[in-house]
């Protein structure tokens, strides 16, 4: 894709903070759509155990804290695209044509799926529909398909949340074949992994009932030049909460649930719903989600749950309130639960954490950060092990490049399956900076002797000293900072900590300042929790790492990189990622930190169905049910 107009690069930029992730038990929570789950659970009551399956009940869901659904049209612009409003509400009722998760998988799940995987002849993908309909009664067709297409054609790149240049800079042609069939021809070659993986997965088929304006009728569906005037409308119905539940348009779902209630303060109650074509019908009679202010408020509850109130299916433990784990533990296997009666199961998200480092820094800080020799020495200092052990409790995993190792995948390098590139080195560190001209300082800055040998446009007597603003609200990021500062101090890298809350982080650092036009005047900073792969669920890289990609906040460009990344895209051959993911690791194009637990989910004990959860934070309470 080529670079965005100014436009499309503001709201891009907004959309990023979507991306980003933070922990759910922590008081500030993913705005994510956002890596691994894993399913071992303990509890002290054996909350596994066999019982008899009870049809109806109420499973009530714990949203993580300052979180409520507010933007119920799929096709989610720029500012309203969240983990909350898709995972956990609209694909409850509409549902995408391939569903991602399957299992404790990042994968494709084909029984969830609308259409079959797609067959290829040449560069041509069929897309085969499974008979699903609208609650309506009329079935779900290739016009449906179409009507989502035909949107992200005519305002994909300024209005979608989660555009990626799906259909227009990688489709020539489109031929509906019949009601239950689809031929796309791609303009070259591509990985049929990634075509399916980051965009067929963008769509979510529309009904014919949602084809119109204010006026009336519309055609959006066969006339892409009619989509413009009604993504407006739909949008505009989106922000009218009040009428989610009574309006014709958001009652015509083909998902296993419909809206019965609805409370702009987070309260929602979905029932079944009885045309639901999947193979899995809900055996609840209702699901509700509650919300909380603060994890602190959410544990009050779950812990009177607990003793018997049961106000709580499904909540979560915050991490300050976790018991750690002894040494030696695996991080997806659940330590011992403070809690009777809940099933504590961790639940790590499908991503990569890190912070970033602006390349194109403005402070005079720049020509440093684009050293590989510096970041490597950085690198040597923020341990993450350490972490993991102490701030994390033991519910943490190593970040050891750009793709992320929980769960394991077919996409991680048998390299950095088992290597984290640089364990905790305080020495080397010191050696590399002295190596480069540089007069190492402990316990104040060091500074450049040597210019020469330092790096084009770094000065004589520069100092290392940098500003890190980084996320607060979640105690392991603020102990793991405050830990850096320490060790970076061993070889006089000053490092000016400045706590902040989420969303002035990103704002700060929400995309490539130079390709958003923002400013440049920062050289690191921490939202936290890194981003998360999905709608995009192939870690191929173009998002975050390609020249000018505006989720590139750090600016890092390099043509040996983008080849590689290029290469992912076009061919089926898994060591086209291997070989890309094992370079991109040690160059360092942002810091590597560890992907600490998303959530450290509390199952009430006669509720089942409810793991493996979905590293993807898809979430599928229609399997859910009570034992007595």
């Amino acid at each position: 894709m080529g670079p965005a107009p100014q436009e499309q690069r503001s709201r891009r930029a907004r959309r990023l903070r979507g991306r980003m992730t933070m922990a759910v038990g922590s008081g500030v929570v993913a705005l994510a759509l956002v890596a691994a789950g894993c399913s071992s659970s303990s509890s002290s009551n054996g909350g596994s155990q066999a019982g008899t399956k009870v049809k109806g009940g109420t499973a009530v869901y714990a949203l993580p804290p300052s979180t409520t659904p507010n933007y119920i049209f799929p096709f989610t612009s720029s500012a309203y695209i969240s983990i909350y409003n898709l995972n956990t509400f609209s694909q409850l009722l509409y549902r995408p044509l391939y569903w991602f998760g399957n299992g404790s998988q990042p994968l494709v799940n084909p029984s969830l799926s609308l259409a079959s995987e797609p067959t290829w002849s040449g560069n041509t993908a069929t897309i085969t529909l499974k008979h699903y309909v609208w609650s309506d009664g009329t079935p779900v067709t290739s016009t449906d398909v179409m009507f989502w297409v035909n949107m992200l054609k005519a305002v994909g790149a300024t209005d979608y949340g989660a555009y990626t240049g799906f259909p227009s800079s990688f489709v020539k042609s489109i031929k509906v074949v019949s009601p239950t069939e689809i031929q796309m021809t791609t303009n070259k070659a591509y990985s049929h992994t990634w075509f399916l993986y980051n965009d067929l997965s963008q769509i979510t088929p529309m009904p014919p009932a949602w084809d119109k304006t204010a006026s009336g009728p519309a055609h959006c569906a066969t006339k892409v030049s009619d989509c413009a005037a009604v993504y407006k409308y739909l949008d505009a119905q989106s922000k009218s909460l009040t009428t989610y539940v009574s309006s014709p348009l958001w009652s015509v779902v083909d998902g296993p649930w419909k809206l019965s209630a609805f409370n702009s303060d987070g309260h929602l109650t979905f029932v079944p719903n009885p045309k639901y074509s999947g193979p899995v019908k809900p055996t609840l009679a209702q699901f509700q989600e509650v919300p909380f202010t603060t994890d602190t408020a959410e544990y009050n509850v779950l812990k009177s749950s607990a003793a018997g109130g049961q106000k709580i299916s499904v909540g979560y433990l915050p991490s300050q309130n976790a018991i750690a784990k002894p040494a030696g533990s695996s991080p997806l296997t659940a330590g011992q639960n403070p809690l009777s009666g809940y099933t504590l199961a961790p639940l790590y998200i499908w991503g990569i954490n890190y912070f970033v480092m602006n390349f194109q820094s403005t402070t005079g800080n720049g020509p440093i950060i684009n050293q590989l020799y510096f970041r490597q020495a950085l690198a040597y200092l923020l341990n993450q092990e350490a972490v993991i052990k102490g701030p994390l409790r033991g519910y943490g995993t190593l970040t050891p490049g750009p793709v992320g190792n929980t769960p394991e995948t077919q996409y991680l390098s048998p390299h950095l399956k088992t290597t984290n590139p640089f364990p905790y080195n305080p020495t080397k560190a010191k050696e590399l900076l002295t190596s480069h001209g540089w007069k190492v300082t402990p316990n104040g800055v060091s500074t450049c002797t040597d210019p020469a040998k330092c790096g084009t446009g770094i000065k004589q007597g520069q100092g290392l000293q940098f500003n890190l603003p980084y996320a607060t609200g979640t105690q392991w990021i603020t102990q793991e900072m405050q830990q850096l500062q320490s060790n970076g101090s061993l070889a006089g890298i000053k490092i000016n900590l400045q706590p902040k809350p989420f969303n002035q982080v990103t704002a700060l650092a929400a995309g490539n300042c130079k390709v958003a036009k923002i400013p440049c005047n920062w050289d690191l900073a921490n939202w936290g929790g890194g981003w998360s792969f999905a709608p995009d669920y192939a870690p191929t890289g173009e998002t975050l790492f390609l020249c000018g990609a505006i989720a590139n906040s750090g600016g890092y460009c390099s043509k040996t990189n983008d080849n590689y990344i290029n290469q992912t895209l076009t061919s089926n051959d898994p060591q086209a990622m291997y070989t890309w993911q094992d370079y991109l690791s040690a160059q360092l194009p942002v810091m590597w930190q560890p992907n600490g637990v998303y959530s450290l989910t509390e199952i009430v004990s006669n509720l089942r169905g409810v793991t493996p959860q979905s590293p993807t934070l898809n979430i599928n309470p229609e399997n859910w049910y009570f034992v007595k």
